[in-house]
């Protein structure tokens, strides 16, 4: 029997948090039944920070005019892959701010140069805000653009830009953002044409327990239909620098208690999700291996480079050797996996 939406928002609010925990540890061994984590070594490229969306949670946008706007060169871009192909890593997160002027062309030519220059290099990049907005001003469709880019050489889409899948809290805290029907109709558009993504949620602002079901409940419907999603992957909101916590609309950060929570009911929720990351990088890395025993499988990435939490002030650290201690501590198998969750090491 599937955990109904009323099921999980009770499990949310009144649940024991060390039964929850034995809870989503069974069901998590159910479907990992070999005692393997995984982890991924990649780096974070937000090849700009220009952006025009100005949402109030993010610390790290800038606009054009700003001294410190940039926007990366390919050389610039390439020095960082090689830097990372030097330790052993397999794939780029590639995203960045959503600028105003760039189109589909200047896009197809960056893919198409990282993929002829560094043809090991996995590119997991572009979230859907950035996939509605190329599709705007390039005047095609989400179908075009992702054809295009994947043609290019992507091969895969971050669920980056999901927030709470709600619109009257979007319309809060990222008002000029895409809809939640459009950040889930890029992503049934990129499954349909073979595009594996993941799914995301940063919960922390002004969401509500039924909210964030809700959540849940889209991306399980999505799943049910197209099987594309590799990943869940939730993280809490970091509200120094941003407007959110300027204005006092948001106080500060939520507790290690709510994380483990969500993330549990997350695992019993999303049963059509197989792999679900720990956010180490907002929780530091003891709340990070604790969400192993709640339902994670996966340590996520190495993270060799980090921009966008750091902004607001989230500055965790975490090398390939330190996860494979702290997957060890918990009596766990650690494997290093690439972008499809294929194993290609084990320690």
């Amino acid at each position: 029997m599937r955990l109904t939406e009323k099921e999980a928002i009770e499990l949310i609010k009144y649940a024991d948090l060390k039964e929850l925990g034995e809870m989503a540890l069974k069901r998590k061994r159910e479907l990992h039944p070999k005692k393997i984590t995984t982890f991924v070594v990649d780096r974070n490229i937000n090849y700009t920070n220009v952006c025009w969306v100005d949402c109030n949670f993010c610390a790290f946008y800038r606009h054009a005019k700003d001294g410190d706007a940039y926007i990366l060169s390919f050389e610039e871009i390439g020095k960082k892959i090689e830097e990372l192909l030097d330790i052993g890593g397999t794939q780029i997160l590639f995203q960045g701010g959503v600028h105003p002027k760039l189109k589909i062309e200047w896009y197809e030519e960056l893919v198409s140069w990282i993929s002829k220059n560094y043809p090991t290099i996995t590119i997991h990049g572009f979230s859907a805000i950035e996939i509605d907005y190329i599709s705007k001003i390039s005047k095609i469709s989400y179908e075009e653009v992702l054809k295009r880019l994947k043609d290019a050489g992507l091969s895969s889409i971050p669920g980056a830009g999901a927030e709470i899948l709600v619109d009257k809290v979007r319309d809060i805290i990222a008002p000029k953002k895409l809809d939640s029907k459009d950040w889930l109709s890029v992503h049934e558009n990129a499954h349909k044409l073979g595009i594996k993504s993941t799914a995301t949620m940063m919960y922390g602002t002004v969401e509500s327990d039924e909210d964030i079901v809700e959540h849940f409940r889209v991306l399980r419907e999505l799943q049910d239909k197209t099987g594309g999603f590799r990943a869940f992957i939730m993280w809490s909101f970091q509200p120094y620098g941003t407007k959110l916590y300027k204005e006092g609309i948001v106080m500060g950060k939520t507790s290690s208690n709510r994380y483990l929570r969500l993330l549990a009911v997350a695992r019993l929720y999303l049963d059509n999700f197989k792999n679900i990351q720990s956010s180490w990088v907002t929780q530091g890395s003891y709340i990070g291996q604790l969400a192993l025993k709640f339902g994670a499988n996966d340590l996520g990435s190495t993270m060799m480079e980090e921009n966008v939490v750091a902004a607001a002030g989230a500055v965790n650290r975490m090398n390939q050797e330190e996860m494979v201690k702290l997957i060890k501590d918990i009596g766990e198998f650690p494997a290093k996996r690439n972008t499809a969750y294929e194993i290609l090491e084990r320690f």
